[in-house]
C-alpha cells in the first residue's frame, strides 16, 4: 500500500504537468571508410522508450520525440559507439543529417579479451574467482576495461563483490542460479561473437530490466533482427584453458517478409591445457528467428548449447609445490600411456528463450519472455572402500608427516622426528605424485568376484527451469519514464551421486565405510545394494523452488539532473524432497522437508547532476533485502531434511559518488563506494579431525557482516591523434565487519577411542572471531597504466603495466573460535602453551606476494575491397609478459580442528647437519597464475 501511494505522488509532483507535444527526429548512418549506408545500426533515444533499427539505406525516423535536450546512441556492430547530445523544440523537426561510425578496433580488442578472461573454466566455488569479464565486456570504462581484463590474472573482484550479487540476463531472463546465486557463464562459453550485444549497469544503478542488486546487471541481447547482417569466421590459439577455438557466426538481416535468423558456433579443445592433466573439449551452438509480425508485434525465438567437459587441476601445500613445481596437478595419473584426469567437470544445459515484443503505442512498449533450461552439471571422483586413499597428496603419504606426526604423541604433546624416512619420503612422493590407475584396477581385478574396491563417480545436478517474465516500459511524460517487471522462475533440481567407471571390477557397494550399524546404509529401503555403472548411489534427492519478484522504477529527466528512484518485491520458497532413507537420518531424510519461505523487498534512487554537458556527478543509494541461496538453507542436503539453523534474509546496503569528465580529448571517473552485507551465511564442507571426533562436516557460518569500501579512478586521454594513454587505480578494503556465529553438522562422526558410531546434529561452536579479517583474496589496491598507438591505416599497438596488491589468504573460521585451543579432555585452553610468534602464525591472515603483470596486444586490420565492408582482422597478446608465477588465491585447511592434533604443524625442528625443518602437513592451499600466455585470434568478416 506504501509502495503504491509513493508512485502516486510522484507522478503527481513531478509528472504530467511537464507533458507536451513531441516532435520528429531523423537521420541516416554511415560507414566511415566506404561512406555506405549501415542497416540495423540501433539508435536509441537515451530515457525513453524510443529505440529503432537503421534501415537497409541506414535511415531512422522518430515521429514524436519529447521536448527537450536529449542524448542519442547509436551502436553498430564492429563500429564506435555515437553518444550525441540534441535538443529537440516543440513542433519543430530535428535532423541529425549523416552520422559515421568508424571501424572499430577496440571492439575486436575487447570480443578477443573476454576470451582470455573465462574465470568460469579454471574457478571453483571454493577458490573465490570470478568472471568479471563477462560482466563486464559491455563496458568502454577504462576503470572497468582494466579490471575485467588487465587486472583479471589477479582474480580481482569489481568492488570486491561475489558475483552472486550481479543479475544477469539473456534475452531479460536472469540467469543466475538459484542454487549458488551466480551465473554460470559456461551456458553460452564460446558464443563471443553471439552475445556481444549487452546491456550494462554498474553497480546498484538502474535497469530497464530488473532490480537488479549492487555489483550490476547485465542483459545479453540475442535478438535476431539486431544482428549486423553478414558472417564472421575466426580461428584462434592459446596456451590458457584451450588451445584451439574455432568460431563462425552468420546473420541474415531483417528481410522484406520481416523475417530475420542468426546462427553462432565454435569449438574450443586441448589435449592438454596450462596446467598438466587439463585437458578440455567444448562445443557451442546458438540459432535465433525472428518473425516481425507488424509494426506493432515481434516474435523472437533463440536456443543456445554449450556443453564442455575439461580436468581440472589440484589446489597444493606448499610442500607439494616445493618438491613437484606450481605446475603440480595430483588429479591426474597415466593409464595405457595416456594421461587421465579423475576431476572432471561437465557442463551440458541448453536453454530456449521464446521473447515477444509489443509495441503499444508510441510511448509504450511490452517485452514478454518464457524460457526453458534443462541439462546437467557433473563433477567426477575417485570413491573407495576397504582400499588406501588413491590422493596422491594425502597427508600420510607426504615426507613431513615422518617429521610432524608419525611418533608425534597426542596426550603429551612430544614428537621424535623421523629423518631417515623422511628423506626416503621425498624420492618417494617424486615418483608416485600422480593417480596410480594401473594399481587400482589391479587391486579390483584381484579377488574371485572382482568387487571394485576403487570407482569413478560423477557428483550430478540434473535442472529442469521454467522462467517467465513481462518488461513494460512507459513514457508517461515527456520528462518521466517508468519501467516495471515481474519475473517468476521454477527449478526442480535432482541432485545424486552416479557411478560412472567400475575401473575392471564387476560391481560396487553402496555404503558409507565411515559410519557404523545401520548408519552406514544410505537408503534403508534398499540395504546391502550393489551398483553398477550409471546407477544412483549414496545420496539422491530433489530440491524445489520457487521465486517470484515485481519491480517498479521511474526516472526523471530535466535540464540540469536526472534521478531515479525504483523498489521492488520478491519471494522465495525452497523445499527438499529426498528419495533416499537415509540410515543415519532414518527420520528425516526422506520425503519432504518443511517449505523454507523468504520474503523480501528493495528500494534505490540516484540521480545525476550534469555541471556541463561534459562534467557529471552520479549519486546512487540502495537498501534492500535478499533470500539465502538455496545451497545454505539445506546445509546439509545430501543427508537430511534439515533447514539451517539460524538462516535469514541477508540485508545489502549500498552508496555510491562519482564524478565524470566526457571530453573529447578526455574521459574520467572517479568513485567512491561503500557496500554493506548483513546476516549474510556460508556453508563449507570438509574431512576433519578432532581429539574427540573424526568425520565429514559441513561447517555453518551464519550472521556475517560484509564491509566493502574503496575509490575508483579510470582516465582515458587522447594525447595525438594517433597514441592515448589510459590509467585505472583501485584502493579499497574488503573486510568481516562483525564476528559471526559458527556450527558444525558432524554427518559421519566417528570416534577413534569406541567402537560405537556416534551420530550429532548441529554443535553450536560459537563465536568466530574473524572482525576486521579480510572476507576474500581478491587485491584490495591495483593499478594499471597503458599506452596505446593506433595507426589511421589500421594496426595498432599497445600496452599496459599493472601491479596488484594487499591479497590475502582465505582465514578458517573454526582456527579463530575458542573451542579450537581448548584440550577436549582436560578442558583448558591451550593458548599459553604456545609462544607470541607461534600464536601469531596460526592466527594471523597470511598477505600473498604483490603481483606485477605487464601486458602486450596489438593488431591489424585489412579491408578486402573498397566496394564492400568485408575485412579481414589479427589480434595478438601476450599477457603476463614477465612470466613470473603468483599465487592468485587459496585458504587455510581445517582438517586438524584443534590445537592438540596440529600443534606439530607450527614446531621449528633440528635436523642432521644443524638444518631447521619447518614444514607445515596441513598448510594452507594455494592456487597458481598462469605463466607468461598468448593468444591469437585471426578473423574474416563478410
Amino acid at each position: 500500500m506504501q509502495k503504491s501511494f509513493l508512485s502516486i505522488v510522484l507522478l503527481m509532483l513531478f509528472g504530467f504537468s511537464k507533458a507536451q507535444d513531441g516532435s520528429t527526429l531523423e537521420g541516416k548512418v554511415l560507414d566511415s571508410k566506404a561512406l555506405k549506408a549501415l542497416p540495423s545500426a540501433v539508435v536509441t533515444v537515451q530515457n525513453t522508450t524510443l529505440l529503432q533499427l537503421t534501415t537497409s539505406e541506414g535511415a531512422f525516423f522518430f515521429p514524436n520525440v519529447p521536448v527537450g535536450k536529449h542524448y542519442v546512441s547509436i551502436k553498430a556492430e564492429g563500429y564506435e559507439s555515437q553518444l550525441l547530445e540534441i535538443e529537440v523544440k516543440a513542433k519543430e523537426g530535428y535532423n541529425m543529417g549523416e552520422v559515421i561510425l568508424k571501424f572499430d578496433l577496440t571492439d575486436e580488442v575487447a570480443i578477443n579479451l573476454v576470451t582470455l578472461s573465462e574465470n568460469d573454466l579454471s574457478s571453483d566455488d571454493s577458490s573465490g574467482g570470478d568472471n568479471t569479464a563477462g560482466l563486464l565486456q559491455a563496458s568502454r570504462d577504462a576503470y572497468m576495461q582494466a579490471a575485467s581484463f588487465s587486472w583479471n590474472l589477479g582474480w580481482f573482484r569489481i568492488r570486491g563483490l561475489d558475483n552472486e550479487l550481479s543479475q544477469t540476463m539473456v534475452n531479460g531472463i536472469t540467469m543466475n542460479k538459484i542454487n549458488t546465486g551466480r551465473p554460470q557463464w559456461a551456458n553460452w562459453g564460446g558464443l563471443n561473437d553471439a552475445t556481444r550485444n549487452q546491456e550494462f549497469t554498474l553497480g546498484s544503478g538502474p535497469s530497464d530490466n530488473v532490480f537488479g542488486s549492487i555489483l550490476g546487471t547485465q542483459n545479453i541481447n540475442t535478438r535476431a533482427s539486431f544482428y549486423r547482417k553478414g558472417s564472421r569466421a575466426n580461428l584462434a590459439m592459446t596456451n590458457t584453458n584451450y588451445t584451439y577455438r574455432a568460431m563462425f557466426t552468420h546473420a541474415s538481416g531483417l528481410n522484406a517478409k520481416g523475417w530475420a535468423y542468426a546462427i553462432s558456433g565454435s569449438r574450443r579443445w586441448a589435449q592438454e591445457g596450462n596446467f598438466p592433466g587439463t585437458d578440455f573439449d567444448g562445443n557451442s551452438f546458438l540459432i535465433s528467428v525472428e518473425k516481425k509480425i507488424n509494426d506493432q508485434h515481434s516474435l523472437n525465438i533463440t536456443s543456445i548449447l554449450a556443453e564442455n567437459t575439461r580436468g581440472r587441476n589440484s589446489f597444493n601445500t606448499e610442500e607439494a609445490n616445493d618438491i613437484m613445481g606450481v605446475d603440480y596437478n595430483s588429479f591426474w595419473g597415466w593409464q595405457d600411456g595416456k594421461k587421465r584426469n579423475a576431476r572432471t567437470r561437465s557442463i551440458n544445459e541448453p536453454f530456449t528463450t521464446l521473447s515477444h515484443y509489443w509495441k503499444i503505442n508510441s510511448k509504450t512498449k511490452l517485452n514478454t519472455n518464457v524460457a526453458y533450461q534443462f541439462g546437467r552439471f557433473a563433477d567426477s571422483r575417485i570413491d573407495f572402500q576397504n582400499a588406501l586413499n588413491p590422493d596422491p597428496t594425502q597427508w600420510s603419504k607426504m615426507p613431513s608427516y615422518y617429521l610432524n606426526y608419525k611418533n608425534y604423541n597426542v596426550d603429551t604433546g612430544t614428537n621424535s622426528p623421523d629423518f631417515p624416512n623422511y628423506f626416503l619420503a621425498v624420492d618417494r612422493f617424486r615418483n608416485n605424485a600422480q593417480v596410480d590407475w594401473t594399481g587400482m584396477y589391479a587391486l579390483n581385478t584381484a579377488s574371485m568376484d572382482r568387487q571394485s574396491r576403487y570407482v569413478l563417480y560423477e557428483d550430478v545436478n540434473q535442472d529442469r527451469q521454467w522462467s517467465a517474465n513481462s518488461i513494460l516500459s512507459s513514457q508517461l511524460a515527456d520528462n518521466i519514464l517508468l519501467n516495471a517487471s515481474v519475473n517468476y522462475q521454477n527449478l526442480t533440481s535432482n541432485n545424486f551421486r552416479e557411478l560412472t567407471d567400475l575401473l575392471g571390477g564387476n560391481y560396487f557397494l553402496d555404503f558409507d565405510p565411515f559410519l557404523q550399524g545401520s548408519a552406514q546404509t544410505p537408503d534403508l529401503n534398499n540395504p546391502n545394494r550393489t551398483i553398477g555403472v550409471g546407477e544412483k548411489y549414496r545420496y539422491n534427492f530433489i530440491m524445489n523452488a520457487n521465486v517470484i519478484d515485481a519491480f517498479t522504477q521511474f526516472k526523471f529527466t530535466y535540464s540540469k539532473i536526472d534521478f531515479y528512484l525504483a523498489q521492488n518485491f520478491s519471494r522465495s520458497q525452497y523445499q527438499r524432497e529426498g528419495l533416499f532413507k537415509n540410515g543415519a537420518y532414518e527420520d528425516n531424510s526422506l520425503g519432504k522437508s518443511e517449505v523454507a519461505e523468504f520474503n523480501n523487498y528493495g528500494f534505490k534512487g540516484g540521480l545525476t547532476y550534469k555541471i556541463t554537458g561534459r562534467h557529471l556527478i552520479n549519486f546512487n543509494a540502495a537498501h534492500m533485502s535478499r533470500a539465502p541461496v538455496m545451497r545454505n538453507v539445506f546445509a546439509n542436503a545430501r543427508m537430511n531434511n534439515v533447514i539451517t539453523p539460524r538462516i535469514t534474509n541477508e540485508e545489502i546496503s549500498s552508496v555510491d559518488l562519482s564524478y565524470i569528465i566526457r571530453a573529447p580529448k578526455l574521459k574520467t571517473r572517479l568513485t567512491a563506494y561503500y557496500n554493506e552485507v548483513n546476516n549474510a551465511s556460508n556453508v563449507a564442507f570438509y574431512f576433519q579431525e578432532a581429539s574427540n571426533a573424526t568425520g565429514f562436516v559441513s561447517e555453518l557460518m551464519t550472521g556475517i557482516q560484509r564491509v566493502n569500501f574503496g575509490l575508483e579512478v579510470g582516465l582515458d586521454y587522447q594525447l595525438t591523434q594517433t597514441i592515448s594513454i589510459r590509467g585505472a587505480a583501485h584502493l579499497a578494503r574488503n573486510f568481516f565487519g562483525n564476528n559471526p556465529h559458527l556450527a558444525l553438522n558432524f554427518d559421519n562422526e566417528v570416534e577413534e577411542t569406541i567402537t560405537e558410531t556416534t551420530i550429532q546434529g548441529y554443535q553450536e561452536i560459537g563465536t568466530s572471531y574473524l572482525k576486521n579479517f579480510r572476507a576474500n583474496s581478491a587485491p584490495e589496491r591495483a593499478y594499471s597504466i597503458g599506452l596505446e598507438y593506433r595507426n589511421p591505416k589500421f594496426w595498432w599497438i599497445g600496452a599496459d603495466m599493472n601491479i596488484m596488491t594487499h591479497r590475502f589468504l582465505n582465514a578458517s573460521p573454526i582456527l579463530r573460535t575458542e573451542s579450537f585451543w581448548i584440550d577436549p579432555q582436560t578442558g583448558i585452553n591451550q593458548i599459553g602453551l604456545v609462544s607470541a610468534e607461534q600464536r601469531d602464525q596460526i592466527l594471523d591472515q597470511e598477505r600473498l606476494e604483490d603481483m606485477y603483470i605487464l601486458n602486450i596486444r596489438g593488431g591489424k586490420s585489412w579491408r578486402t575491397s573498397k566496394k564492400n565492408r568485408n575485412t579481414i582482422g589479427l589480434f595478438a597478446s601476450l599477457n603476463n609478459a614477465l612470466g613470473t608465477r603468483y599465487r592468485t588465491g587459496g585458504f587455510e585447511q581445517a582438517r586438524k580442528a584443534d590445537f592438540t592434533q596440529i600443534r606439530p604443524d607450527f614446531q621449528t625442528i633440528s635436523g642432521p647437519n644443524d638444518q631447521t625443518y619447518n614444514i607445515r602437513t596441513f598448510g594452507p592451499r594455494y592456487f597458481y597464475s598462469f605463466g607468461r600466455n598468448f593468444f591469437i585470434n585471426l578473423t574474416y568478416n563478410f
